[in-house]
This record gives C-alpha cells, sequence and structure tokens, in this order.
C-alpha cells in the first residue's frame, strides 16, 4: 500500500498535470505541530481535504492528511478490485486502485453534494480499468474494442447470475447495447488473455503434435514463384529458339553441347544465345545494368 503517499498538481505542469511521489510521514515526521500521528485518525474528511488544498506538496501535513484519507478508504478500493477477475495478484489491482483514489483526493471539491466516497468510486474503477486497458493486452486492439470486452465481461457475470445459467451471445447483445457480430467480436478478441503455448499438443492423444508444429515456416519458393511470374510476363518478347534453348538448360538441365545437338548449332552458338537471352530478361526485370547506363 501506499505509504505518506503525496499526490497533487505539480509545479510546471499546467493546471492538469499531477504530482505523485512518496514521502514519510510515520512517526514524529509529521512535525511537531501536527498533533502527533494518533491525533489524525480523528480528523473529518473535511478538515482533512482542507489540508491537502491549503498545504504546499513538499508538505508533511498535507502527506499525513493524505495518507489517512487513504488508509480510511482502503475498503472502497478493494470493494473495486474484487469486482474485476483478473490472473494479476490483488495486491497488484490496489495499488492501480490507489491511484485512483489519490487522484480523486487531490480533484475532490468539497462544494460538490456528493461525499469524497461517492466521487472517488468511479475515479477508481476507472484507474482499474484504464490499467486493463492498456498494460495488459498482449494484442493491441482499438481502444473502442477493448472497453467492449470490459462491458461484456461485466454483463456476462450478471446475467450468469440473474438468469441461472451461461448467458447467449442474443441476451448478451440486448443487454449490452450491441450487436450480435460484436459480440462475437468481443469473443474473439478476450483471446489476448489465453495465449496459447506453441508447445502445446494441439489434443490430449498420446504423441500428439505440438500447435508450434503446425504452425506454417517461411516458404522459401515463394520468393522463387514470384521471380518466375516476372520472367514469364517477358518471355513471350524472346524468339522462340532463344525460348527454346532457355527451357532445354533450365527445366531440361541439357548441356549446352546437348542443346547444340538437339537445336542444330554449335554450342559457341547455344553459349550467346544464352547470353543475350538473360541479359534481356535480367534488363526487363532490373533495370539496365551499370556500365551500359548513361
Amino acid at each position: 500500500m501506499f505509504t505518506g503517499c503525496e499526490l497533487g498538481r505539480s509545479r510546471g505542469q499546467g493546471n492538469t498535470g499531477i504530482g505523485l511521489r512518496q514521502v514519510s510521514v510515520m512517526g514524529a515526521s509529521a512535525g511537531p505541530d501536527a498533533g502527533g500521528p494518533d491525533g489524525w485518525g480523528q480528523r473529518t474528511d473535511a478538515e482533512l481535504l482542507a489540508l491537502v488544498r491549503a498545504q504546499p506538496l513538499d508538505s508533511a501535513q498535507r502527506a499525513a492528511a493524505c495518507e489517512v484519507l487513504v488508509k480510511r478508504y482502503e475498503h472502497l478500493v478493494r470493494k473495486c478490485v474484487r469486482r474485476y477477475r483478473s490472473p494479476e495478484p490483488e495486491e497488484d489491482l490496489m495499488q492501480t486502485g490507489y491511484v485512483g483514489l489519490l487522484k480523486a483526493i487531490n480533484n475532490f471539491d468539497p462544494g460538490r453534494d456528493v461525499g469524497l466516497a461517492a466521487y472517488a468510486q468511479p475515479c477508481i474503477s476507472g484507474e482499474i480499468k484504464r490499467h486493463f486497458r492498456d498494460k495488459r493486452w498482449q494484442v493491441h486492439l482499438k481502444r473502442s474494442l477493448q472497453e467492449q470486452v470490459l462491458t461484456v465481461r461485466k454483463i456476462r457475470d450478471s446475467l450468469r447470475q440473474e438468469l441461472g445459467k451461461e448467458p447467449g451471445h442474443g441476451d448478451i447483445a440486448r443487454a449490452a447495447g450491441l450487436t450480435t457480430d460484436e459480440v462475437l467480436e468481443v469473443g474473439q478478441a478476450e483471446l489476448v488473455f489465453h495465449p496459447f503455448s506453441l508447445d502445446a499438443p494441439v489434443s490430449a492423444e498420446l504423441g500428439a503434435e505440438t500447435l508450434g508444429e503446425l504452425t506454417g515456416q517461411e516458404d522459401t519458393a515463394i520468393e522463387q514463384a514470384l521471380a518466375m511470374e516476372a520472367i514469364a510476363s517477358h518471355w513471350d518478347e524472346l524468339p522462340k529458339r532463344q525460348q527454346r534453348i532457355l527451357t532445354m538448360r533450365f527445366y531440361g538441365n541439357m548441356t549446352q553441347a546437348e542443346i547444340g545437338q538437339a537445336v542444330g548449332i554449335s554450342q559457341m552458338h547455344v553459349s550467346r544465345l544464352l547470353a543475350v537471352a538473360l541479359a534481356y530478361l535480367r534488363k526487363c526485370l532490373t533495370g539496365p545494368a551499370p556500365d551500359q547506363q548513361d
């Protein structure tokens, strides 16, 4: 839990800046004019909030008043935390809730018709929701979808208690004001909280393959296929004899001598035709060679 946390408006941050730091106020550190640590707990919320608003950020009295208010409303933070099911330790979420409580203490206007508890509860819940939205997503989702996940989760739990059974997509959609397709999309988005290990077997059968073994690998043939597609776009621009020679050389794996015998020309002539055809295709695909440029 925060001990002697002080949250206030920071110098140099304008009217919206929030400064949060820890100040030791244990024992007599609050100073001789503080009335002793036992006297702080007897003060009303209004008195403590007046101190928080009146004292400077580095005031030990302000820190002591803030600490008493945090301890006084610890139960409110815990109540907000327990509304959310999470694999995170409860105390970690409590720390997040305390941040929301401290912001409420700092921003509370005594002129409001509501008390500090009523004002602080949505601040605490909002801070916890922001924590879930910003810190726990292992895959980035748009903010509106993140908020729908939290809304649907809360409504699902409420309907489960109300109906005494697992609610259907239609029930959730009506209660949340969403379409059935949006509820299905939320269900897919919730999977980011439960990532699968690549080493996990895909079934309970003995010797079952793992997810990693079924995951596609980089296919080097794709690059070759793209290259062949590029060549094909210029293939018909070559003379028929050059097309035949290239086919026999690279698809028939024939030597230049064998090609010469099949076509009825010398090996040297085959070599020249191969060089001319390959140079033309290379120029079409990559541009002219540096020594051929102006």
